[in-house]
């Protein structure tokens, strides 16, 4: 039945044949061609050079450097560098032309990172030549710009943490001269201040307390030796009443003296035998004044008489005075003292309230100080790094497959499309045969009939051609074969010329 239909159709089956044969010949001669050139780039981040320096200088990493190369070849400097390395200029596009390329020319290349540090930078193109001259510049613009981009950075860096520096140089020294100026007008606020205004209250408290209890001291005697006074003699003999003031002069001039040799006229005692020989010397006044008064009006008075004082008494007397005057210079120094010590508690509430200000400052400057000295140390390291990447000793590019110009176009080819044509010429015909003899509805065959109907065929007609349809029989397979002898010829020619080069 098959092949009935194909002769039957062998027309039809040829001219699909060739058809679909010719078609997929024109396909693979119109089909652009696909040179692939690519490139090969180790890039090295760690050299001998890195754990000497280890510490002292931060080396400048790139994480992402599938993504940093994709930006820096589509970038417009490498991307118009491309441009004009595959000779597009050449033809003068206008604006909208030379986009339309640049974006053909970033769609065409493709950048993939393997090991983290080998980098494959791939561009095609129907121009084999083109293909090789842009990938050498992606190529080269990649490591160029790779390496200034880094040297970029590292510069940058020092530049900011230089100008961090400065600022931080300046409020130091704004802070320093803060604390200084108010340090100086303030004396209270220097260093160990409190320290030595605390001993002082200290020291000054006990010597108040010293001086209370001596105080106490002195008028508990004062008390003894008044209960003893009250129980003696004044007179213990007459004598005249200058005598006995010459005699305490005397007494009192000669302490006076011994006084002097050891001790300054502001001294207490003194100050006391001062104030007893005055009172003396008023009283011995007082007493001549009356005698001259007494004398002049003819009156015997008691100053003329002679008496002798008690010595006891007299010494009693002494020591009263003496002890109210040793009383009198301790109220006096507890006065002193009482006054030194809220003058001292003053100051301290002073430096008190100056010590949060003082405080402040004193942490400014600290803040400043740590800051800065930290920032000149970032400083130094960020100028190794960036030394280190001026002389590209941080980052290495070698190229371990440089572009070549390819020889061999990529993916689909010629013979692809002649093999693939030629197996769907022969096999879209054998499928519509094959369709036909299975879904038409005709019958074609005796047994056919019969099983169909279930009636027996007694006889069956066969087909005699006569001269006609024998002329059209040779006419269609001289068809035929013309068909398939121009195919052949079709694909023998095209690969002729293509084993020549000359399409």
């Amino acid at each position: 039945m098959l092949l009935t239909e194909a002769k039957r159709n062998r027309l039809t089956l040829g001219g699909i044949f060739a058809g679909i044969a010719l078609c997929a010949l024109v396909a693979g001669l119109l089909w652009p061609k696909k040179y692939v050139a690519s490139t090969t780039i180790l890039a090295q981040e760690k050299s001998i050079i890195t754990p000497l320096m280890e510490g002292a200088a931060t080396p400048t990493g790139n994480a992402d450097r599938a993504g940093i190369a994709r930006a820096v070849i589509f970038g417009n400097k490498v991307i118009d560098a491309a441009f004009d390395a595959g000779g597009w200029p050449d033809d003068h596009p206008s604006p909208m032309e030379k986009e339309r390329i640049i974006e053909g020319i970033k769609a065409r290349t493709k950048v993939e990172l393997s090991r983290d540090n080998l980098l494959t930078i791939s561009y095609f193109d129907s121009d084999p030549r083109r293909a090789y001259e842009v990938t050498r510049q992606f190529e080269q613009k990649f490591i160029s710009e790779s390496l200034a981009s880094k040297q970029r950075e590292s510069r940058e860096a020092f530049e900011f943490i230089d100008s961090q520096v400065e600022a931080y140089r300046i409020k130091l020294t704004n802070a320093e001269d803060k604390l200084k100026k108010y340090r100086e007008g303030d004396a209270d606020a220097r260093p160990g201040s409190d320290v030595a205004t605390l001993s002082r209250i200290n020291d000054l408290r006990a010597q108040v307390e010293n001086t209370r209890m001596d105080l106490m001291e002195r008028r508990s005697q004062e008390a003894s030796i008044r209960a003893q006074l009250s129980g003696e003699s004044e007179v213990s003999a007459v004598q005249t009443t200058d005598g006995v003031y010459q005699a305490q002069m005397a007494e009192l001039q000669a302490q006076l003296d011994k006084l002097l040799l050891s001790y300054t006229p502001d001294y207490p005692d003194v100050v006391r035998i001062r104030h007893q020989m005055e009172d003396i010397q008023h009283q011995v006044a007082v007493a001549r004044q009356r005698k001259a008064s007494a004398q002049a009006a003819g009156v015997p008075t008691a100053l003329d008489a002679h008496a002798q004082f008690n010595p006891l008494y007299q010494q009693m007397k002494s020591q009263l005075s003496s002890v109210r005057a040793d009383a009198a210079a301790t109220a006096a120094r507890l006065g002193a003292s009482e006054s030194m010590l809220a003058a001292e508690l003053a100051r301290s509430r002073h430096i008190a309230s100056t010590a949060n200000v003082t405080a402040e400052l004193t942490r400014d400057y600290d803040v400043n100080r740590n800051v800065y000295q930290d920032l000149l140390k970032r400083r130094e390291n960020a100028r190794v790094s960036m030394n280190l990447d001026a002389r590209q000793r941080g980052l290495t590019m070698v190229v371990q497959n440089p572009a070549t110009v390819p020889l061999v176009p990529s993916g689909l080819r010629f013979m692809h499309f002649a093999l693939a044509g030629m197996a769907l010429a022969i096999a879209a015909p054998l499928a519509l045969l094959f369709g036909v003899a299975r879904y038409d509805p005709r019958l074609r065959s005796a047994e056919q009939l019969e099983r169909l109907t279930g009636v027996t065929v007694l006889a069956t007609v066969p087909y005699y051609p006569n001269a006609h349809d024998r002329r059209r029989r040779v006419a269609h397979n001289t068809v035929l074969l013309g068909i398939l002898a121009v195919v052949v010829l079709a694909y023998l020619v095209v690969f002729l010329l293509k084993q020549r080069g000359l399409t």
